[in-house]
């Protein structure tokens, strides 16, 4: 059937949800014009597993767990295509998808989803202990009191990005860039250092080979490695953010939905309440093959890029780290860490590394008060058709002021660590749930919205129901070893 473009497909969907409108597919503008969500999840990324779970577990077990790393990264490959592939083929979210397949499983998810970001403030506040340490300031305050100055003030810079940026994600986009490229330069001058070049060729045979434990295993760090498997990567419903940055870059259908643009400073671009989909023809079907070898070069830089980073850092928490006890924990997570730098730069490197880390985490904050007030205004704009009396941008600055207060409210509650692992706990029971919805959206939902012969095929589901069952291990392996 041929309905002209812009009109409805015939048919309904679950309440709250619009039908599809019928669209010529986008034409694909090149690799390299459309590179960026990968480099935004990618940096990320770095700023929860890479600079606090994995050096703390390799400081203080040695490289016994190093063989984990790799494979809890790849896990999260077939994850992100699918979420990739959903909103690149019909320009909706992963959220409107889970709302089409099950509008209780949307919600469960959303209540998990709003619990385990309660704490992200946590983010800015390992940031900030960076920042007290390299500064001292304001002078005559405490160590706790230096972070939380820094911490507070961060979140108003990043805040303030936000509110005065006409077009919120390229900003976003740039950031993260930035501190990925310059962390990855340091990183890897770091390890050239004769210090801790020596311990390669040991460190790479361990990376296939685990080595014994260094020291008896503390049951109290079963939920330190279930965070550093699931966040090897950009784990939890940190995932999710995936498709709003893809449709934010115009990816596929996404180049038909507007952007969020700033009240203050941006004119307001129409966020359709529904997507789109394609009739079977052989342009259409040309430029949906481009998309998605697209997706899978854009996460790989997000999956590999970060496996990579992730190593450099276990390699100098096991050279600089390990043979001193040094750990990364409480308000000192960035602060033992300059020892990294300090080894090859000495004082220099030392507030480098300061610097570097304080940007790391606090853009984790930005990152992440985007995405979830992203998600939030998404839900309530498709869950309750009422809440589309206002706009997508309402909905989304406001979330970003609310979800600002909270987290300054929630941030000295408790060591930026323990917020961390208490997220990412919530987050990981809101992953095994989500990975098993991906595969029925794939094998369900996709095929009655778009042909057939777009939607991911027998390999690619094939991959992600072997991630969602290794979640379910794992989730699994956890409950017993808190036992």
């Amino acid at each position: 059937m041929s309905l002209p473009e812009g009109q409805d497909v015939l048919g309904r969907f679950p309440k709250g949800i619009a039908p599809l409108r019928f669209s010529s597919f986008p034409p694909f503008p090149g690799f390299f014009a459309m590179v960026g969500p990968g480099i935004v999840w990618m940096a990320l990324a770095q700023g929860s597993s890479e600079l606090i779970w994995w050096p703390y577990l390799i400081a203080k077990y040695g490289l016994a767990f190093l063989f984990l790393l790799i494979p809890a990264c790849l896990l999260q490959f077939p994850v992100n295509y699918t979420i990739g592939c959903y909103t690149a083929l019909t320009g909706e979210t992963i959220f409107q998808g889970f709302i089409r397949l099950n509008r209780w499983l949307a919600l469960i998810l959303w209540i998990l989803m709003t619990a385990s970001f309660l704490w992200f403030g946590a983010f800015a506040s390992a940031g900030g202990t960076a920042l007290a340490a390299m500064t001292h300031f304001p002078s005559g305050w405490g160590e706790q009191g230096q972070t939380l100055f820094w911490t507070y003030l961060s979140m108003a810079v990043f805040f303030s990005a936000i509110l005065f940026s006409r077009v919120v994600y390229p900003v976003i986009e740039k950031i993260m860039w930035g501190v990925a490229i310059f962390t990855l330069i340091g990183l890897v001058v770091a390890c050239f250092h004769p210090d801790v070049s020596s311990f390669i060729p040991r460190f790479l045979k361990s990376i296939v080979i685990p080595e014994r434990l260094t020291r008896p295993w503390d049951s109290a760090d079963a939920t330190k490695l279930l965070t550093g498997i699931t966040f090897a990567g950009l784990g939890g419903f940190w995932t999710l953010f995936y498709s709003y940055w893809l449709r934010e870059k115009g990816v596929g259908m996404g180049a038909r939905v507007g952007r969020v643009t700033s009240p203050l400073t941006g004119k307001e671009e129409i966020i359709p309440d529904a997507g789109f989909t394609f009739e079977e023809n052989k342009d259409n079907l040309k430029a949906v093959s481009q998309w998605k070898k697209f997706l899978v070069f854009d996460s790989s830089i997000g999956i590999f890029g970060n496996i990579f980073t992730t190593l450099l850092t276990c390699l100098l928490a096991f050279a600089v780290l390990h043979p001193k006890g040094l750990l990364p924990q409480g308000y000192e997570i960035a602060v033992v860490q300059a020892k990294f730098f300090e080894v090859s730069w000495g004082h220099i490197g030392r507030i480098l590394f300061l610097f570097v880390a304080a940007a790391f985490l606090s853009d984790t904050w930005l990152a992440t008060l985007d995405g979830v007030s992203h998600i939030q205004a998404d839900f309530f704009h498709s869950f309750f058709p009422s809440a589309r009396a206002k706009s997508f941008r309402w909905w989304y600055y406001l979330f970003v002021g609310l979800l600002t207060v909270i987290t300054m409210v929630t941030t000295p509650l408790a060591q930026p660590g323990s917020l961390i692992l208490l997220s990412a706990v919530i987050g990981f029971i809101g992953t095994v749930i989500f990975t098993f919805a991906l595969i029925a959206m794939n094998t369900k939902l996709l095929p009655s919205l778009v042909p057939r012969s777009a939607c991911p095929g027998k390999m690619a589901n094939g991959l992600l129901a072997l991630s969602a069952v290794s979640y379910l291990i794992l989730a699994v392996a956890y409950l017993v070893a808190l036992r």
